[in-house]
């Protein structure tokens, strides 16, 4: 079924049915209506010629097409295009209606245009998936009416496309181009200075200005004096240490399946791990990878060859859980078996009491040993949101001060692992991936890795 009758064409029928009532009491309209019914009937079918008569040269007379990414990035604004070309001799009012996947629960996914005759409209608008994994769009729907508006042909294109969600790889391009331009400040990252030297010696030369006094190699300097040299003074130039490994650790447990503004923890901690990894590469570390629960997860050793992000784009991408219980004494004996390095492990997990976290504690000490451990655990935001709100009564004083002693209990966590020489971050999801760069280019800037 391709026709459709419009709004105008009932409110039009209405008026004539009135019409029909008004000449039961005023016998002389009956004849004037009666043309006037014909006149419509004569229009109606008229319009329906209009929207159906073949195009010269044109297989169909209204044209469309949506465009999108092969794949969409999850917690992401995604664009979406939507082509439209009238091949009529007239021009024509359109609605647009597309079938966007069952997972974004909208139904406002409609839009109205006109289009003059041999014209092209664009229509853009975003979809935003909380959610990786296969996303089915319908059918495109275009319902166009000629000028008279009383009825409507349907036309139905781009049916049945798959799209996959991926971790958010539009936040990491982000961070890649900032990086690249030395303006990650603007998202976050913080300027960290440098702590003495990096161990590992590059070359030496020539001062220019601005370079620091304290990097003048005094014996090469000598040595060009003799020569006559312009330019004698010379600097002793370091670059950050190479090829260290970073690892990434997601806990797919129970603790990861709260969500913050749609998302989980755990996709917040999957986007951040493409992120971060990403920069590590940049910064010509290995980055690798290990996800656990109850039992072991995915793992992939730390490297830096071409192709590795996105061998670890598609890992990140099939990952699944039942949120079980976590069982933290096998990520240590994983972490035992597959890590023979000394590394940066960068550990995504929750913790909401002081208790849950000393019960693993034991388990996190063993890490830290052999590793430079970076616990990464999340505030509850709307908790912290609840803190702020005026008090108007009794009962919310007492609930904030409840609120207040599990806000106080993060603190403590944090406290207690430092106490071990367990380095932590307590963040906010949507600072997440912000927040865990700073303390891994801290890291790089104090020569721990």
């Amino acid at each position: 079924m391709t026709l459709f009758l419009t709004s105008r064409f009932f409110q039009a029928l209405a008026a004539i049915a009135v019409g029909f009532v008004v000449a039961f009491f005023l016998p002389w309209l009956l004849g004037p209506i009666k043309i006037v019914l014909g006149l419509f009937v004569v229009l109606a079918l008229l319009d329906a010629l209009l929207l159906y008569a073949p195009v010269k040269g044109q297989t169909a007379p209204v044209f469309g097409r949506r465009v999108l990414g092969e794949k969409l990035a999850n917690g992401s604004d995604n664009d979406v295009r939507i082509y439209l070309e009238n091949r009529y001799r007239f021009p024509i009012q359109t609605e647009t209606i597309d079938e966007i996947p069952h997972q974004f629960q909208r139904r406002d996914v409609l839009f109205k245009t006109a289009i003059k005759s041999g014209e092209t409209q664009i229509i853009d608008y975003q979809l935003r998936p909380t959610k990786r994994g296969e996303y089915e769009f319908g059918a495109l729907n275009i319902y166009a009416a000629s000028p008279l508006g009383l009825v409507r042909r349907r036309f139905r294109y781009e049916q049945g496309k798959v799209v996959p969600v991926y971790p958010s790889f539009l936040q990491m391009r982000q961070y890649e181009l900032l990086a690249i331009h030395n303006r990650l400040t603007e998202v976050g990252v913080k300027r960290i200075r440098r702590v003495g030297h990096s161990m590992e010696f590059e070359q030496i030369r020539p001062y220019v200005a601005g370079d620091d006094p304290r990097s003048l190699n005094w014996k090469a300097t000598a040595r060009r004096t003799g020569t006559g040299t312009d330019d004698a003074l010379v600097v002793n130039h370091f670059q950050d240490e190479r090829a260290q490994q970073v690892y990434c650790l997601i806990d797919k447990g129970r603790v990861m399946r709260m969500p913050f503004d749609g998302l989980s923890l755990l996709d917040y901690s999957i986007n951040a791990t493409l992120v971060v990894s990403n920069i590590a590469l940049l910064k010509h570390d290995k980055a690798g990878l290990l996800t656990f629960s109850n039992r072991p997860g995915a793992a992939l050793a730390a490297d830096r060859r071409p192709g590795h992000l996105l061998k670890l784009l598609e890992i990140l991408y099939r990952q699944k859980t039942k949120y079980l219980e976590t069982d933290f004494e096998l990520l240590y004996a994983t972490v035992r078996a597959k890590i023979k390095q000394r590394s940066l492990l960068i550990l995504f997990t929750n913790f909401e009491t002081l208790h849950g976290m000393q019960r693993q504690l034991p388990y996190l000490r063993r890490l830290a040993k052999d590793h430079l451990l970076l616990v990464v655990f999340f505030e509850n935001t709307e908790l912290r949101a609840f803190l702020e709100a005026p008090a108007g009564s009794t009962e919310d004083v007492y609930n904030q001060t409840i609120a207040e002693k599990f806000a106080q209990e993060k603190r403590q966590i944090v406290l207690e692992l430092q106490r071990y020489g367990i380095y932590s971050l307590l963040t906010a999801p949507k600072d997440l991936t912000a927040n865990t760069i700073n303390k891994y280019l801290e890291f790089k800037a104090r020569g721990l890795i």
